[in-house]
C-alpha cells in the first residue's frame, strides 16, 4: 500500500514488514464493514430522489415543499453532528454505530408511512439527527487505527461505498418504483421500507463485530497491536498538534472553520446533483426501472475516481491540487451540463462532474487530523463535516428554486458549477495557510522558533 505523505519520522527498517502485514490486516477486517454500513446510510440518504418521482404527486407537494423537506435532514444532521461525536469518543465505536444505524433504519421505515408535509418534515428532519455522527464518526475512527500516511487511500476506499450506493440506489430505486401496488402499497413507500429495513439488520452485525479500537481486536496479534499504539502514539506527539481540555474548544478553532468554509462547496453541489440527476434522466423520456439503470454509470465512472485520485496523491506526494483539480475539473463539467447538445453529451458532463466532486474529497479529509487530536479531533471533524453538509440543506432549496423559476432540470447545474469554482479556488488559500500554521507550530515544539515570534 502506497503511502499518501511522508511520515513525520521514519520507521526502522526492520519494522516494514510488520507495519505492511498490521495494516493489511487492519484494512480487510475494518473497511468492508465500514464501507457496508456507508452504502447503507448513503442509499437511505439518496432514496428520496427516486421516492420522489412518485411520492410528490401521491401527497400533493409541490417541488419547493419536496425540497425543503429533503433539506430538514442536513438541518437535523448540523444541529447534533459535533454532540454526537464526542459521545462516540467516550462510548467506543461499537455501541454507538449501532445506535445510529437501528435509529436511522427505523426513521427510514417510517418515511414509507408517510402522510402529509408536516409528518414528511418531521421525518427528515430525525433522519438527519439519527445519522448525526455517522460519516465524521468513521473519519475520527480511522485516525484511531491507521496512521497518518495510509488515512486519504483508507477514505478513499471507505467513500468508494457512496459511489457504490448512488449506483445500487439508482438500480434498486427505479425497480422498486415500478412496484406500485404490490401488497397495496405504493412504490415510493416500497422505496422505504426497502432500504431502512436493512440498516436495522446490519445494527446487529455492527454490535458483533466491530472492536472499539485496536486493543480490543481479536484478530490483530500482539506485535502488530504494539506497532499501531507506538506508531499513532508518536503521530500524536509530533507536529504541534492540539488536545483541548473541552473538546467543544476545537469550534473555535479557526483552522476548523478555514476547513469547513471551502468544504461546503463540495456537499453543496454532491447533493445538489445526487438528488436532481434521477430528474434529469427522466427527461430523457425513460421509464423508472431504465432511469435506475442509466443512473448507475455516473457512479462506476465516481468509484473509480475514487480509487485513482488518493493513489496518484500519494505517488506524487501533493495534496493541494488533488483537492483543487477534481473540483474544478467538475465545476467546468457541470458547467458544460447546461450548454451542450443533446441528451448523451449532457449525461456524459454529469458523469464527470460526479466523479470530481467525489473523488477530491479523500484528500481533503486526510488534512484534519494533522493539527488536532483525541476528543479534539472528534469534535473539529464533526464540526467541519456538519458546516459543510448544510451545502446540502442550501441546494436541496437553491436547486428547486431555480428550478422552478426557469423550468429547467440544467439550469440550477451552473449554480452549484459556481459555488464549486469558488470553494475549489479557496483551497489554495486556506492550505497554504495550514501549512505556514504547522511550521510554525513545529518550531515552537522545538524551540527553534526566534523567541520574538514564538506563538502559545
Amino acid at each position: 500500500m502506497t503511502p499518501t505523505q511522508t511520515l513525520p519520522f521514519d520507521p526502522p527498517a526492520a519494522d516494514d514488514a510488520l507495519a505492511r502485514r498490521t495494516i493489511a490486516t487492519v484494512t480487510w477486517r475494518l473497511m468492508p464493514l465500514l464501507g457496508l454500513m456507508y452504502l447503507i446510510a448513503y442509499i437511505d440518504r439518496q432514496n428520496i430522489s427516486y421516492a420522489k418521482l412518485q411520492m410528490v404527486g401521491d401527497l400533493g407537494l409541490s417541488e419547493s415543499v419536496y425540497g425543503l423537506g429533503a433539506s430538514l435532514f442536513f438541518l437535523g444532521y448540523f444541529l447534533c453532528e459535533v454532540p454526537a461525536n464526542v459521545i462516540l469518543e467516550r462510548v467506543g465505536a461499537r455501541l454507538w454505530f449501532a445506535r445510529i444505524m437501528a435509529t436511522w433504519g427505523l426513521v427510514t421505515v417510517l418515511l414509507g408511512f408517510t402522510q402529509n408535509t408536516a409528518m414528511f418534515y418531521a421525518l427528515r428532519f430525525l433522519l438527519g439527527v439519527a445519522e448525526a455522527g455517522f460519516f465524521p464518526g468513521v473519519l475520527f475512527v480511522l485516525t484511531l487505527w491507521f496512521p497518518q500516511a495510509h488515512r486519504a487511500a483508507m477514505i478513499g476506499w471507505f467513500m468508494i461505498a457512496s459511489a457504490l450506493a448512488n449506483a445500487v440506489g439508482a438500480a434498486v430505486g427505479g425497480a422498486l418504483l415500478d412496484l406500485d401496488g404490490t401488497l397495496g402499497l405504493k412504490g415510493w413507500q416500497w422505496v422505504f421500507l426497502s432500504t431502512g429495513l436493512p440498516a436495522l439488520v446490519l445494527a446487529v452485525v455492527v454490535l458483533r463485530a466491530l472492536p472499539d479500537g485496536p486493543e480490543a481486536a481479536p484478530w490483530l496479534d500482539r506485535a502488530g497491536r504494539d506497532w499501531l499504539a507506538d506508531t499513532l502514539l508518536r503521530e500524536r506527539d509530533t507536529g504541534g498538534k492540539v488536545e483541548h481540555g473541552n473538546p467543544f474548544a476545537a469550534l473555535l478553532d479557526r483552522r476548523v472553520w478555514m476547513l469547513a468554509s471551502v468544504y461546503v462547496a463540495f456537499p453543496l453541489a454532491a447533493y445538489g446533483l445526487s438528488y436532481w440527476l434521477p430528474t434529469v434522466v427522466r427527461s430523457f423520456g425513460v421509464s423508472n426501472t431504465v432511469n435506475g439503470f442509466i443512473n448507475i454509470i455516473p457512479w462506476v465512472v465516481t468509484g473509480f475516481a475514487l480509487w485513482w485520485v488518493p493513489r496518484h496523491a500519494a505517488r506524487t506526494a501533493e495534496q493541494t491540487w488533488h483537492v483543487v483539480g477534481p473540483g474544478l475539473v467538475a465545476a467546468a463539467a457541470l458547467a458544460l451540463s447546461v450548454v451542450v447538445p443533446g441528451s448523451a453529451l449532457k449525461f456524459a458532463c454529469l458523469c464527470v462532474a460526479a466523479a470530481g466532486i467525489f473523488s477530491a474529497q479523500p484528500v481533503f479529509w486526510s488534512l484534519p487530523p494533522t493539527f488536532l487530536k483525541g476528543a479534539s479531533a472528534a469534535a473539529g471533524i464533526a464540526a467541519i463535516n456538519s458546516v459543510g453538509n448544510l451545502g446540502g440543506f442550501i441546494a436541496q432549496n437553491a436547486v428547486p428554486m431555480i428550478r422552478d423559476r426557469s423550468g429547467s432540470d440544467l439550469v440550477p447545474m451552473m449554480f452549484l458549477s459556481i459555488c464549486l469554482m469558488l470553494g475549489a479556488c479557496m483551497v489554495f488559500v486556506v492550505l497554504a495557510a495550514l501549512r505556514r500554521d504547522a511550521s510554525r507550530r513545529v518550531a515552537d515544539a522545538s524551540g527553534t522558533a526566534p523567541e520574538g515570534i514564538r506563538h502559545a
